[in-house]
C-alpha cells in the first residue's frame, strides 16, 4: 500500500461522525433566510402592485363589465410576462449597480436615451394625471369635491418623498400594498360563479373584434408598464442590493407579480359577477363601477371598491413621478435619489414637483375628461412597452455587461415574442385609428 492511500485512511478514521441537523438548527437556518429575504423585499412587491393604479382599475373594471369572465385567461400569461420583465431589471440592477436609463445612455448613446426619456416623460405625465383622476373619482364616491381631494393628495405625496428617506418611503409603500385586499373582499361580497371564473382562467376564450383587441392592448399596457422596469432597477440600486442577494431579489419580484395579478383577477371577477351579469357593460370610470356595485353587491362592496381606488391613486401618484424623475435624471446624468437632499439633487426634486403640479392642475380643469385620460394613459403604456423591452433585451444579453448572468433561452423566447406581438397589435390599432373606414365595428379610436 502506498503512503498517500494509507494517510487518507488514517485521516478518514479520525473524522468525527456526521451530525444530522437538529430541529433547532433547521429553524435557525430558515429564520436566517427569512430575515435576509425581508431585508431585500420591497422593490419587486411595490413595483408590481403600484401598477394596479386608477387607470389599471378602470381598465380591469371595464374588462369585467364588458366581457364578463372571458378575459381571465390573460392573467396567466400576463403574470409570466410581468415576472420575466421585472426579473431582468432586478438582475441588471444587482449585477451592474446601475439603473436602466443609466445603462441605456452608456451603451447606446445620448440620442437614443433622449428619445426614450422624452417618451417616458409624456407617457408618465399622462399616467400621473390618471392617478389624480383616480383620487378625484374615488373621493367623489364619498361626496368629497375634487377641488379639495386633489390638492390635499398632491401635498401629501410631495411631502412624503421630499421630507422622507428611502427606508421611510418604502415602508409607507409596503403598507399601501396591503390595502389592495379591499378588492378581494369586494369580489367575495359579489358572490361570483367561481367555477365559471376558474374555467375562464384556464381555458382561453378569444374572439376577434375591435373592442376585444383594444381591451387586450389596454390590459397589457396597464399590467406591464414600461415605467415599472426603470423604477424597479433604480430601487434595487438605491437600496444597495448586491449580486449576493440576487435570489432574494428574484423571490421579491415573483411575490410581487403573483400578488399583483391576483388583485387584477378579483377586480375582473367582481365586475363580471355584478355589472356584466346585470347588463351594465359600458362604464365610464372605476368610481362608476364602485357606485354601481352598491345595489348589486351591497354598500360594503361599493365602499371597499372605492377605498381601494383611493389607496391605489395616492400610492401610484407617489411612485410614478418618482420613477419619472429617476429615469430622466439617470439618463441625462443628474443626481437622483430620495436619500439625497433637495440641494444635492435639485433637478430630481424639481421634476418630481413639476409632474405633481401639472398633473394635479389638469384634473382641476372643469369638465376634464377623466375616464379618457385614464384609458389613453394605459394604451400609451402599451405602445411604449415594446421599445423599452427591446433595449432591455439588448442590454441583458451582453456578456461584457452581465457576465454569466445573461438571459437564458426561455427568458429570451418569452420576452422577444411578447415584444413582437405587442408591436404588431399596436400597429394594427394605430392603422385603424388613422383610417376609421378600415376599423372594425365598435372599435375605440384615437380622436
Amino acid at each position: 500500500m502506498n503512503w498517500p492511500t494509507l494517510a487518507n485512511r488514517i485521516r478518514s478514521s479520525r473524522r468525527r461522525p456526521e451530525v444530522k441537523p437538529t430541529l433547532r438548527h433547521r429553524l435557525h437556518h430558515w429564520r436566517r433566510r427569512m430575515f435576509l429575504f425581508l431585508a431585500v423585499i420591497g422593490p419587486g412587491l411595490i413595483t408590481s402592485n403600484v401598477d394596479n393604479d386608477p387607470g389599471g382599475i378602470a381598465t380591469y373594471s371595464q374588462a369585467g363589465a364588458q366581457f364578463g369572465y372571458s378575459l381571465l385567461w390573460t392573467m396567466i400569461p400576463l403574470t409570466v410576462l410581468l415576472y420575466v420583465g421585472e426579473e431582468m431589471c432586478a438582475r441588471m440592477g444587482v449585477v451592474t449597480g446601475k439603473g436602466l436609463s443609466d445603462l441605456t445612455r452608456e451603451e447606446f448613446g445620448f440620442r437614443w436615451t433622449f428619445f426614450i426619456m422624452l417618451a417616458g416623460l409624456l407617457v408618465d405625465l399622462g399616467n400621473t394625471t390618471a392617478e389624480f383622476a383616480g383620487v378625484a373619482m374615488g373621493m367623489g364616491v364619498f361626496g368629497v369635491s375634487k377641488y379639495i381631494a386633489v390638492p390635499v393628495a398632491a401635498l401629501l405625496v410631495w411631502l412624503l418623498v421630499v421630507r422622507g428617506t428611502y427606508r421611510v418611503v418604502e415602508k409607507v409603500f409596503l403598507v399601501g400594498c396591503g390595502f389592495y385586499v379591499c378588492y378581494v373582499l369586494s369580489a367575495l361580497l359579489a358572490e361570483p360563479d367561481w367555477s365559471k371564473a376558474l374555467r375562464a382562467t384556464l381555458v382561453p376564450d378569444v374572439h376577434f373584434s375591435g373592442p376585444y383587441l383594444v381591451m387586450l392592448i389596454g390590459l397589457v399596457g396597464t399590467t406591464v408598464a414600461p415605467w415599472q422596469f426603470f423604477y424597479l432597477q433604480a430601487s434595487e440600486v438605491e437600496k444597495k442590493v448586491g449580486a449576493k442577494q440576487y435570489r432574494h431579489a428574484r423571490m421579491d419580484v415573483l411575490l410581487g407579480s403573483i400578488t399583483s395579478m391576483a388583485v387584477v383577477f378579483f377586480i375582473i371577477v367582481c365586475t363580471a359577477a355584478t355589472l356584466n351579469l346585470h347588463g351594465l357593460t359600458n362604464i365610464n370610470s372605476a368610481a362608476q363601477a364602485a357606485l354601481a356595485l352598491a345595489p348589486l353587491a351591497g354598500r360594503w362592496a361599493s365602499w371597499l371598491f372605492a377605498f381601494g381606488l383611493i389607496n391605489a391613486a395616492v400610492f401610484s401618484a407617489s411612485v410614478l413621478p418618482l420613477s419619472t424623475a429617476h429615469v430622466i435624471c439617470e439618463g441625462l446624468g443628474f443626481e437622483a435619489g430620495i436619500d439625497r437632499k433637495v440641494g444635492e439633487a435639485p433637478i430630481f426634486y424639481g421634476l418630481y414637483t413639476g409632474l405633481i403640479v401639472v398633473a394635479g392642475t389638469i384634473i382641476l380643469i372643469p369638465k376634464a375628461p377623466l375616464f379618457k385620460i385614464l384609458l389613453f394613459s394605459q394604451v400609451a403604456n402599451g405602445i411604449w412597452l415594446p421599445i423599452v423591452l427591446i433595449f432591455m433585451l439588448l442590454l441583458i444579453n451582453r456578456r461584457d455587461l452581465m457576465g454569466r448572468m445573461t438571459n437564458g433561452p426561455i427568458f429570451n423566447l418569452i420576452a422577444w415574442s411578447s415584444s413582437i406581438v405587442m408591436i404588431l397589435v399596436t400597429l394594427v390599432w394605430i392603422y385603424m385609428s388613422i383610417f376609421p373606414s378600415k376599423a372594425l365595428p365598435g372599435m375605440f379610436l384615437l380622436p
